[in-house]
C-alpha cells in the first residue's frame, strides 16, 4: 500500500512484503482515524448505531493537530495512517477529521475504494446534509480548523444549495483545549465568545461544528450561541452513511460475539487515554500496546515502534516514517446523495 505515489495502479505488495489487501469481508474491523481524540465522537456514534461492528481507532497524535499544517502534509499524514489501517485488514475507512476529509477524500477513494473495494466515509457531507435540513432562516455558520476553513470544502459542498448564506470562522485554539482535556472554564469561554462573535452577527440559526473535536465543547458553544441556535455535528450522520455503505456492499458483521475495539495513539498516549475513557467509558478498557497490535495485525506498520518511542510511552504505535509527497489539488464536493 505504501507507494510513494498517492495514486499508483501498479504496486501489489506493501513495503513490509505482505500481499496487497484482499477484498473486504464482513468480519473485518472498521478503521476510524483522526489527528487526535476528536474522532472519538464519530466512533461513539458508530458504536451506538452499529454495535456489532469492531473498530480500530487511530489517533495520529504524533503528527496532530492537523489544522495548522499545510494541506500537502495533512494528505501525507492521512494516507500514511489509512495505508496502515488497510494493511491491518479493515473493511471500511472513516476519515473522522474534517481537515483530513477536505485534504484527502478524492485520493483516498481512488486509492482504496476503486482499487480494493474498501468504502471511505468522511464527515463534511453528512454535516452539510444535516445543516440544510435544520436551518430555518437560511443563515448557517461553520466553525473549523484553519486548514478546513482555508480549503473552502464546506462552501464547495454548500454550492449545491445557493439559497443559503454561509459564514465560516477558523477556531484553531479549540482543538488544543480538547486535546488537553479542558472543556469548560473562563479561559475557554473567553476564546469561544471571541470566535463566535462573527457567527452571531451573521444571524445564523444553525452552526456546524466543523471539526470532530468541537462536539466535546458543545456546552461552552451552546452557552455562547444560545438555545435557539441548532448545533450540527457530523457524528450521527457519518455513522448513518457508514451503515448504508456496509449494507450496500453486504459487509455488515453478523457475528454474535461482542466486538473488541482497538485504540491506538501514534504519540504520547496519556491525554488521549484520559479523554477517551472519559468520553467512551468502559469501551476503552485498555489502550493497545505495540506488541499486542503486532500479534493481531503483523503486516501493519503501526506495529513497528522505534525503541526511542517505546521508552517514552508504553502505548505508542507509530506509523512508518516513509516520506511521501502529494499534490495540493482539493477534492470536489457535492451535497449528499451522490454515490462517491
Amino acid at each position: 500500500m505504501n507507494s510513494l505515489n498517492p495514486i499508483d495502479d501498479a504496486p501489489q505488495m506493501t513495503v513490509w512484503g505482505s500481499a496487497a489487501p484482499a477484498r473486504p469481508t464482513p468480519g473485518a474491523p472498521i478503521g476510524v482515524f483522526d489527528s487526535g481524540v476528536g474522532g472519538l465522537t464519530v466512533a461513539r456514534a458508530i458504536m451506538d448505531q452499529l454495535p456489532q461492528e469492531k473498530i480500530i481507532y487511530v489517533g495520529d497524535t504524533a503528527n496532530g493537530p492537523y489544522g495548522p499544517l499545510p494541506i500537502a502534509q495533512v494528505r501525507a499524514n492521512a494516507l500514511r495512517v489509512m495505508d496502515d489501517l488497510v494493511d491491518s485488514g479493515v473493511k471500511a475507512l472513516v476519515i473522522a477529521c474534517n481537515t483530513a476529509s477536505a485534504a484527502v477524500l478524492r485520493d483516498a477513494r481512488e486509492r482504496y475504494t476503486r482499487k480494493y473495494g474498501i468504502p471511505v466515509v468522511e464527515v463534511i457531507q453528512p454535516a452539510v446534509r444535516r445543516a440544510v435540513a435544520a436551518t430555518r432562516n437560511g443563515q448557517i455558520g461553520v466553525l473549523g480548523t484553519a486548514a478546513t476553513i482555508a480549503s473552502r470544502a464546506y462552501e464547495d459542498t454548500f454550492a449545491a444549495a445557493p439559497h443559503l448564506a454561509i459564514r465560516s470562522e477558523a477556531c484553531p485554539e479549540f482543538v488544543e483545549f480538547v486535546e488537553r482535556g479542558v472543556t469548560s472554564g473562563p479561559e475557554l469561554l473567553e476564546i469561544v465568545e471571541r470566535h463566535l462573535a462573527p457567527i452571531q452577527e451573521s444571524g445564523a440559526d444553525t452552526v456546524i461544528l466543523g471539526c470532530t473535536h468541537y462536539p466535546l465543547l458543545t456546552g461552552a458553544i451552546s452557552y455562547v450561541m444560545g438555545e435557539s441556535v441548532t448545533l450540527v455535528t457530523s457524528s450521527e450522520e457519518t455513522a448513518k452513511d457508514l451503515f448504508r455503505a456496509l449494507t450496500n456492499l453486504n459487509l455488515l458483521r453478523d457475528e454474535s460475539e461482542p466486538p473488541q475495539h482497538e485504540f491506538v495513539a501514534t504519540g504520547h498516549p496519556e491525554s488521549f487515554e484520559r479523554v477517551a475513557r472519559r468520553f467512551l467509558g468502559p469501551e476503552v478498557s485498555r489502550v493497545t500496546q505495540a506488541k499486542n497490535f503486532a500479534e493481531s495485525f503483523p503486516t501493519a506498520s503501526l506495529a513497528v515502534v522505534p525503541e526511542r518511542r517505546q521508552e517514552a510511552t508504553r502505548t505508542v504505535l507509530n506509523p512508518t516514517e516513509t516520506a511521501r509527497t502529494h499534490s495540493d489539488e482539493s477534492p470536489g464536493r457535492h451535497l449528499p446523495g451522490d454515490s462517491r
